[in-house]
């Protein structure tokens, strides 16, 4: 019997923030008009419910590759969880690039022509511990669900969101929860704006990085509603 998928309680979305380290096709890997997050990001991908908002800024390490200012790389609102067991059997996902791993025996084992995570404990950093592998996958599907900018996001959120300028500036420590009602309203209206952009759905040219890592750190913020 499939495990029925978390929802956001109440119509009510919680936010997920990060900086992401590097910007590679690996995560988010978007293509085909789909948006997934399947490997990195495993705290937030093992919590995170259906319509909550994931939004990933460039780290000040991406300056020198164009992404300026922090800028807000993708935003995307979960459409659905999809377990490991789903993602990486199915037909419909196997030419993905973030599809890295397949089913072996009752596990998983890295394909030979992955492009990402060559490491020994890359497959349960990405997957979780065995036998439950619990880090889901999260599909945000088209222009309704997402929007991936790279490095030419229109929104200059800093001048108008003092709040979240100072969060994503001072975003350095581990994985935590922040009820701040007034950070969650301007969370709210940097979604609104994000989404008011021209919808982006086809991936520019990446670049790998030698070690094929893509954004291995877990920092993050969760921000619930209040």
């Amino acid at each position: 019997m499939r495990r029925q998928s978390k929802k956001a309680q109440g119509g009510i979305p919680k936010f997920y923030l990060y900086k992401m380290t590097v910007d590679d096709g690996g995560a988010p890997c978007v293509q085909d008009g789909l948006l997934t997050l399947a490997i990195c990001k495993p705290t937030i991908r093992r919590v995170a419910p259906e319509g909550s908002v994931v939004i990933a800024f460039a780290g000040n390490g991406m300056e020198s590759d164009g992404y300026k200012d922090n800028c807000v790389v993708y935003a995307a609102v979960v459409s659905r969880r999809v377990p490991n067991r789903e993602y990486y059997s199915e037909r419909r996902y196997t030419h993905r690039r973030d599809c890295i791993y397949k089913r072996s025996g009752d596990g998983f084992a890295r394909k030979a022509k992955a492009k990402f995570h060559h490491g020994p404990g890359d497959l349960e950093h990405d997957l979780g511990a065995a036998p439950d592998y619990p880090n889901a996958v999260l599909l945000s599907d088209g222009s309704k669900d997402f929007r991936y900018f790279g490095t030419k996001c229109p929104v200059e959120y800093k001048k108008k969101f003092p709040l979240i300028k100072k969060l994503v500036e001072r975003l350095t420590e581990g994985h935590r929860v922040n009820h701040d009602p007034e950070l969650y309203k301007e969370l709210l209206r940097l979604k609104k704006e994000l989404w008011k952009t021209k919808p982006t759905v086809a991936r520019p040219s990446f670049r790998l990085q030698p070690d094929g890592r893509c954004d291995c750190d877990d920092v993050a913020v969760e921000c619930g509603g209040c």
